[in-house]
Parts: structure tokens; sequence; C-alpha cells
């Protein structure tokens, strides 16, 4: 764990802002501290990060999400999910060179320490704050969607209205959705290893319930619901792909994992890959079944959810019934890997000095546990109280920008450390990653204005954090000489 001095003052001689703002971590200095045996324990092989990356990508976007982008898109939905895809994988490419060769637990923030510097540092691992804590909030009320869904079909029970919504939308708190982010955190306090364990079991689960869909909901497929089949025309695809892509998160978890994975130069590639083809094919075939199934005008009826299809097409309510069971898991798992994520952005950004030391602090098991009970706590709080709606559009424009910027590293690494061993490299370089960042671009001016001004409110409160706090107590602050940018 790297120590953290009191900086000393700014005095004569010491670095402009200009400089201190673009100061970068080098990469040999990234790679040592994983290595230093003072933190967080490898235990996990290519299995283990597939599931990671699994885990946080398939959940809310096609558990929950999906009946709200059905009415923006129409059956071109199908589209969106392509759109979002594709985008996606333009940065999981650039992920995928990136992990190989900064193993560390930061992701795109450790990227971009090493290769644009301090300031951009800072600013990409708020975004993954956002990203991260909003994502375990969204799927959080997702979950206690599910979990009504599976009281009413079975017993006939259903939790009252005030403990299902916020008081912005009528209600009180959002029980469910604040206690599956506590569960989460019983579960990362247990251990890496424990919590991999049970990923992966609820990973099972998921991948099962969505092929089931699909084998059932495909028998009901109809060309007539494909007409039109883009009512809201391309701007409806891309509004409903901006929106979709926050379900594209998972890789970037797979790369928070790099210090507890065993090789990560070897295994991070590929895992990173192998989660995105995966995700990618069931989302793609999830979304034609269901509006195949159904007519898109129905979803904006109220009829949104993939177990009220099952219902629908079968005309018993049993397949809906297993259905919501294993979203109920499923979506846990998707609360329970980003939860994990976002401790270990946090982990990185106290490590250099940017957050406070006790994100950073880790018991004799390699578990940072007053970092995993502060964040879930904080999580809880919007979890209970925020609707499903804005913490998606607020998550899906930090994953963006965040993603622009991997791509930014691996362009900025080409050209002035070309001599870096890489494990996986990013093909059609530099266009690839070009590409990347204009496809994230686009999909972040489809968003509404509203969430532009909610993204640039968290912004300023970033530069005021970060002017007030992380720049002065910053491990480089002291450190020399200090790697700048040109």
């Amino acid at each position: 764990m790297v120590d953290q001095k009191t900086p000393a003052r700014v005095g004569a001689g010491a670095p402009t802002l200009g400089r201190r703002l673009t100061r970068r971590k080098p990469v040999e200095k990234l790679v040592a501290e994983t290595e230093s045996g003072h933190g967080l324990r490898r235990t996990m092989g290519f299995w283990q990060l597939s599931m990671i990356g699994i885990g946080a990508t398939l959940g809310t976007g096609i558990f929950v999400v999906l009946g709200e982008a059905v009415p923006v898109a129409g059956p071109a939905v199908i589209l969106a999910f392509v759109l979002a895809g594709v985008t996606a994988l333009f940065s999981a490419l650039a992920y995928a060179e990136m992990a190989g060769m900064i193993p560390a637990s930061g992701s795109a923030y450790s990227y971009s320490y090493a290769t644009m510097g301090e300031f951009m540092a800072w600013v990409c691992g708020w975004c993954l704050m956002l990203t991260y804590g909003v994502s375990v909030a969204a799927v959080g009320v997702g979950w206690g969607q599910y979990i009504d869904e599976l009281l009413r079909s079975t017993a006939g029970l259903s939790l009252p209205d005030a403990f299902l919504a916020g008081p912005l939308e009528g209600g009180v708190v959002n029980l469910p959705a604040a206690v599956v982010v506590l569960l989460s955190m019983f579960a990362l306090l247990a251990g890496v290893r424990e919590s991999t364990r049970a990923n992966a079991a609820m990973v099972a689960v998921k991948v099962a319930v969505l092929v089931m869909f699909v084998a059932i909901a495909v028998t009901a497929v109809q060309d007539g619901n494909f007409a039109p089949f883009m009512p809201m025309g391309m701007a409806g695809v891309s509004a409903a792909g901006a929106t979709l892509f926050f379900s594209y998160i998972g890789f970037d978890s797979a790369s928070t994992a790099s210090e507890e994975a065993r090789n990560p130069q070897r295994d991070l590639p590929r895992a990173i890959m192998f989660s995105m083809i995966v995700v990618t094919a069931l989302y793609c075939l999830v979304a034609f079944s269901a509006v195949g199934a159904l007519h898109w005008t129905e979803f904006a009826e109220g009829r949104t959810s993939l177990a009220g299809i099952l219902t629908v097409v079968t005309g018993t309510p049993v397949w809906a019934v297993v259905f919501a069971a294993g979203a109920v898991l499923a979506l846990a798992s998707v609360v329970l890997v980003v939860l994990y994520s976002q401790t270990r952005i946090l982990f990185a950004m106290s490590r250099d000095g940017l957050v406070p030391r006790a994100f950073s602090r880790v018991d004799a098991k390699g578990t940072p546990r007053a970092n995993i009970v502060i964040t879930s706590v904080l999580i809880a709080v919007p979890a209970a109280l925020v609707p499903l709606g804005p913490l998606a559009d607020a998550t899906a424009i930090g994953t963006l920008f965040a993603f622009a910027l991997v791509n930014v590293a691996v362009l900025v690494l080409r050209r002035t450390r070309p001599d870096l061993p890489r494990a996986f490299r990013m093909p059609g370089a530099p266009v690839t990653p070009v590409l990347g960042v204009l496809a994230c671009a686009y999909l972040m001016f489809s968003m509404a204005l509203s969430v532009w001004v909610a993204f640039g409110a968290w912004l300023l409160l970033g530069l005021v954090v970060y002017f007030g706090y992380g720049m002065r107590r910053s491990a480089l602050e002291t450190d020399a000489p200090v790697e700048t940018g040109a």
C-alpha cells in the first residue's frame, strides 16, 4: 500500500498547476504496486473473471430496462442493443489491450492516470463512481420489482406501494432496493473467494432463465409484431441505445479485478472478450423474442416485464414464476459484482491519495472492509429513494465518458510507449480507438438535456472535491521526478 504522507505546501520551486494536473503515474509504478504483496490477494482465474464480466453485464438492461426502451424504439430496440453492443465492442477491445498491460484494480481510472495525467484520471474515476454507484442503485430498484412480482405470483401477496418506490414516485422508500445492496455488502465482507463463488452460481441461474425465456417466447413470434419496425425513426433507436448502454458495464468490472487475478495479462483480455460475446448474443436473442411475441405498443401499456410476456405466451403463470425467481437471483448477482467493482475503484484512488486512506485499508484476508461498508451504505440511500429511469440514464453517460477515455488511452500509449509488452493488441488501431471515441460521443449526444445537466452537476461537484482535497493529498504530490504530459 502506498504511504500517503501529508503533502508539503506548494512553495518556491513547486510544480505549476498545469504540471500538477498532468503528472502521470508511470506504468511501471502501477504494475509494481499490484505486485507489492501489501494489498489485495490474487485468487481469480479466467473463469472467475469471465463470471464477473457476465455477472455485472447481464442484468437490469435486459430484465427491467428493456420494457422502458421498447416504447422509445419500437421493435427496433433490437438495433438499439446492436448499436450499444458495437459501441461497447470498440471499448472492450481497448480495455483488453490496456488490461493486459496495466493489471491494476482501478481499470479506466488507472489507465487514464498512466496516459493523460492526474486530472483526467480523477475525472474518469469520478465518472466511474457515478457509473458504479448509480448502477447498483438502478439494479436494486429492478430487483424490488421482481421480488414483488414473485410474491404476487406465488403467494398472492404484494409489498405495500409505500415500500416499493421512493418519494419521487409517490412512495416512501424502496425497501427491497436497499436490502439487496446491504445483502451484497455482507457477501463481499465474507471475502472475494466466497463472493466470486456465489456470483458464479447466480450467473448460471440467470443464463438458464434467459435461455428458457427465448425458448418459450420464440414459439409465439409473429411477423406482424415487427411492423412498423422503426416507428420513432433512428432518433428512437439512438435514444434507446444510449439508455441501454449502461447494460454493457461488465467488462470494466472484470478489469477492476486485475489485482486479484492470478495471471491478469493472459486471462483478463480473454475474459473481457468472452463475456462481451456471451452477453451481446443473449441480449439480441431476448430482445428479438420479446418484441416478436408481444406487440411493442403493449409494452407502453404496462405489460413490460419478461415474466409478464411468458404469462401472455403460455396462458399460465407457472413459467413467469420460474422466471421471476431466476431474475431475483440474477439481479442480485449484478448488485454484488458492481458493488465489488465500485469498492476496487475507490481502493485504487485511495492508494493514490485522491480519496481518504480508509478506502485502501485491507484486513488479513485482503478485504477492504471499511471501503465495502461505507460504499454500500452510501449507495443504498439513492437505491431506496430515486426512480429507475433517471438512474439508468445517469449511469449510461458516465459509462460512455469513461469508455471514451480508455480508447484515448490506447492511442496515447501506442504513441508514447510502443515498447511496452502487450498481451493483446486492439486490432485496426489507430482507426478502431478513434471509432470507439466517436461511437461513445454519438450515444452521449443522443441523451436528453436533463441528463447532461445532471452529469455536469456531478462533474462540477467532482472538481470541488479534487481541488479541495485530492490534488493536495495526491501520493504524487511530493514524488520527484514527476512524469508530466507534453
